[in-house]
Order: C-alpha cells, then structure tokens, then sequence
C-alpha cells in the first residue's frame, strides 16, 4: 500500500493565485508543492539545477520541518516510518 497522496490536487477547483488571503495562499502552495513534486517534472527540473540550488531546496525544506514540527510529527507526517 502507497503511502504517500496526492489528493489535494486531483481535486482542487480554486483560483491558485497566492495573496488574496491565508486560505487561498495555503491552497495555492499547496497545488505549486504537488506539482512540483510530480516524478517527471523532478526527473526533468533537478538535473538542471547547480548544485547551490540543489542544496538550497534541501536546506529551506530541512529549516522549515525543524521550526514547525516535533520529531515524532516528523516521523508520522513526514517520513511515515512510524
């Protein structure tokens, strides 16, 4: 059984344009993060990128669980492993 969805997107019916309001801002990072994170859209975007953009992704991403989630919500929700 998969654990990871996707679901948001398949059915998101909203503007997706960010600074309008909170709502519609989380909506809309939440579309641009699933279609970011499609395999051929990665498989077709990081081999152009440097390594400093590589790492910068990497470390932004790092920097935000560690501010916004404890370690066993880092487990649960992010890794899954628990």
């Amino acid at each position: 059984m998969k654990k990871d969805t996707h679901n948001f997107i398949q059915e998101y019916k909203g503007l997706g344009a960010f600074g309008l309001n909170r709502k519609s801002d989380e909506e809309t990072i939440m579309f641009y993060l699933q279609k970011f994170s499609e395999d051929l859209f990665l498989k077709t975007i990081l081999p152009r990128m440097s390594d400093q953009e590589l790492e910068e992704i990497y470390m932004f991403i790092n920097d935000k669980l560690k501010h916004h989630l404890s370690e066993n919500e880092y487990h649960q929700l992010f890794l899954k492993d628990q």
